[in-house]
């Protein structure tokens, strides 16, 4: 049996990432009841409030993965400083932001590093 390595929260720069793995490839509602609960946490609790939400391994997600991020973001927004971001967007993910033009609320980064390299600035 595969052991499960994620989501994966851990702090880089001041900047809190949430990562998820291989097996959050597709996010359908099977699997959003567990990890809605530790993505708000782990939003509630990054002091500062600076959130890198890394989706390289995901390869599908739908509206209600889309309300769960739109949550998170608006709790962010809600405090002093407060800026959420994704990172590794598959091109199917990424077309889906952008044509709900949710891009226009967070932006995306091809990497990690690089979201928290803008954040950071």
């Amino acid at each position: 049996m595969t052991e499960i390595t994620s989501p994966r929260v851990y702090q880089q720069d001041d900047v809190t990432v949430i990562q998820l793995g291989e097996e959050y490839e597709n996010l359908d509602e099977a699997v959003l009841s567990d990890l809605r609960k530790l993505i708000l946490k782990a939003v509630d609790e990054a002091d500062p409030p600076l959130v890198v939400l890394d989706l390289s391994h995901t390869k599908f997600f739908g509206s209600s993965f889309i309300e769960l991020i739109f949550r998170s973001w608006n709790r962010l927004q809600a405090r002093e400083g407060g800026k959420f971001v994704l990172s590794g967007l598959t091109p199917y993910c990424k077309e889906v932001i952008e044509i709900t033009h949710l891009d226009q609320l967070w932006s995306l980064y091809d990497s990690v590093d690089q979201a928290i390299a803008d954040l950071k600035s």
